[in-house]
This record gives C-alpha cells, sequence and structure tokens, in this order.
C-alpha cells in the first residue's frame, strides 16, 4: 500500500520520527491502528446507546428494569439483615441517638 501525505504532514511526521528515532513507517502504522481502535469503540458506544435509546422508549422494558431494580434493593437489604443477625445485631433496634 501506498499512501501520499500533504507536505505539512510529511515534515510533521519526519519531524517526529526523528525526535522519537523512530521510522515513520512505525509512526504510521501505530497511527492507523489507533485510529482503527478508536473508530471501532466508537461505533460500538454508538451501538449501546441506540440499544439504551431503544430499551428507555419501550414502556415494558421500562417495567422490567424497574422490578428488577427493586427486587435487586430488596434482595440487598435482606442480605444486609441476615448479615446483622449473624453477627448478633437486631436489624431492628433503633442505632441512632
Amino acid at each position: 500500500m501506498s499512501v501520499r501525505l500533504p507536505p505539512c504532514i510529511e515534515k510533521g511526521l519526519d519531524e517526529e520520527a526523528r525526535v522519537t528515532e523512530r521510522s515513520g513507517s512505525e509512526l504510521v502504522r501505530e497511527a492507523v491502528s489507533e485510529s482503527l481502535a478508536q473508530n471501532r469503540r466508537m461505533r460500538i458506544v454508538e451501538e449501546i446507546r441506540q440499544a439504551a435509546k431503544a430499551l428507555y422508549s419501550d414502556p415494558e422494558a421500562v417495567r422490567k428494569r424497574t422490578r428488577t431494580a427493586e427486587e435487586g434493593v430488596k434482595d440487598w437489604l435482606e442480605s444486609i439483615e441476615r448479615e446483622q443477625r449473624a453477627a448478633g445485631i437486631d436489624p431492628g433496634e433503633k442505632w441512632w441517638g
């Protein structure tokens, strides 16, 4: 593959190669690789954003999500109470004031 660069970019590439003691080809390979990876990440983020937007606009999905969150909080609180009882603490006892 051959790529023509505008003179200003080629000049910057030559300078970077000189300063970093790396070849221009190595710098270009690295830059292209990083750019492709960034583009992939941006596409994935956009896909996730679109999926989230679709889920937030679906009333049934909102109900399921809310129910799941409520069940998770309930389970978490119950686990705290079990741990307190196991430690000999009455979870219903007022601990403040």
